[in-house]
């Protein structure tokens, strides 16, 4: 499948392109902030990703998870019009477009649940909690009031979502994100996505899971994907901890996932602190992203990541903020300081996609101590020996005496100052070998 050999770029819109913290008045003219983006399709080829992953881009009241209307751009990003032109530049240019849905709760402003202390056909789109003195108010998502939670029992709610998924896909885009997908039954996505699949049979979906039995997920809903968020928490963990082991068990699981789907991997999105922020010693940051790029996975660059942008996601109103800031209108405009990061992801991007077996492959520890690791990438085929990655976070060289027969170094953390003993690594560096 077209996914197979995708490296998404995945950005907020609203927060990238500057918009309005709350919805436009009504009246207002649209603002066609989405052709912003157009500076920054090539700047994503340049980097050697091959598809944009929107966040939500569909009317709503602030942040963009609160739809009001999932068939209409938001006004501060738009027009359908000005969608149609952001499809036509990227796939003119061989981009891939995922989109966003917010499907397991709504704005306040939806139209149905505005009218539904009236029409007790509207109510019915929604889950209720009965109070002690006979009202009943909505159910929420995960305790924020303003996010009121759709009833997926509720046969109009299946058919309203499969109407909007087919209308983007005719529209242009080539996949879904599902939001908060963990908290939806897989009953509901296995009503709705086969009827999507019939008109679209190579769109791609893939679940937001946190944590959970991902292989169900997938079987029983019928996705193609779930988010690996257990392995973006091992890799910078493993990292501040000092703790190989973590991440060595953790990349075992991952083996395990990919002989049932192959996992949306991360190392940075919308929800997370940045990784930057989030590692304890900044020499470490191109050990991430070499893990993330090595192993068996869709893998997905969160936009300024590859810039090495710093930013706290607080847990506060507003908290968002720092991790989902305004970009400048192109690339030239960004810090100087950025670049370094920008060309390790272009070296390990370029590594991955001249091995395009790595989306499958799996991950075998040759060596595992708490500050080093040597992690071999094979085909799932086993077909050759694969890609070596050696990690040393120490404070002292480390030869890896017993990493196996890889001799040649394909990448490394200081490119042209790759030692005469390729198994020699310096202090908090990192290398990629073959075999020749």
């Amino acid at each position: 499948m077209w996914v197979d050999h995708t490296v998404w770029w995945s950005l907020y819109p609203l927060g990238f392109l500057g918009a309005e913290a709350e919805a436009l008045p009504p009246g207002s003219a649209p603002v066609p902030r989405l052709a912003g983006l157009e500076p920054w399709l090539d700047y994503a080829i340049e980097l050697g990703c091959s598809g944009i992953a929107l966040g939500p881009v569909f009317a709503s009241e602030t942040h963009g998870y609160d739809t009001v209307d999932h068939l209409r751009v938001d006004p501060r990003l738009g027009t359908d019009e000005d969608f149609d032109k952001l499809v036509v530049a990227a796939h003119s240019r061989g981009l891939r477009l995922l989109l966003d849905g917010v499907f397991n709760h709504v704005g306040r402003g939806f139209p149905q649940f505005t009218q539904a202390t009236a029409d007790p056909a509207a109510a019915r789109w929604f889950r209720w909690q009965d109070r002690p003195d006979g009202s009943r108010v909505p159910e929420t998502f995960e305790g924020h009031d303003l996010l009121v939670a759709l009833n997926h029992a509720e046969p109009a709610v299946a058919e309203y979502v499969a109407r909007v998924m087919g209308h983007w896909l005719a529209r242009g885009a080539d996949g879904w994100r599902l939001d908060a997908a963990y908290a939806v039954p897989h009953a509901f996505w296995r009503d709705v996505l086969p009827q999507v699949r019939a008109q679209y049979p190579d769109a791609w979906f893939v679940g937001e899971y946190i944590h959970g039995d991902f292989p169900q997920a997938v079987r029983e809903g019928g996705l193609d994907s779930v988010t690996q968020y257990e392995l973006w928490k091992a890799i910078w963990s493993s990292l501040n901890d000092r703790n190989f082991f973590e991440l060595s068990w953790t990349l075992d699981r991952h083996n395990d996932l990919l002989d049932s789907f192959t996992p949306l991997t991360f190392v940075g999105n919308h929800d997370v602190t940045r990784l930057a922020t989030r590692l304890t010693d900044p020499r470490h940051f191109g050990h991430a992203v070499a893990i993330l790029l090595l192993v068996g996975g869709i893998p997905s660059v969160y936009a300024g990541d590859e810039q090495a942008f710093h930013g706290l996601k607080e847990d506060r109103v507003g908290g968002d903020e720092a991790i989902r800031p305004t970009f400048p209108a192109g690339p030239g405009s960004l810090a100087p300081s950025g670049w370094p990061a920008y060309r390790l992801h272009q070296r390990l991007i370029g590594l991955r996609r001249r091995n395009p077996w790595l989306v499958t492959a799996r991950a075998r520890v040759e060596h595992l101590s708490n500050g080093n690791l040597a992690l071999r990438s094979v085909p799932a085929d086993s077909s050759h020996s694969g890609l070596l990655l050696l990690l040393n976070i120490d404070d002292e060289p480390f030869r890896f005496a017993g990493a196996g027969r890889a001799s040649t170094v394909v990448a490394d953390a200081e490119p042209g100052s790759e030692s005469g003993e390729p198994l020699l690594l310096p202090p908090h560096s990192w290398r990629v070998l073959s075999d020749g």
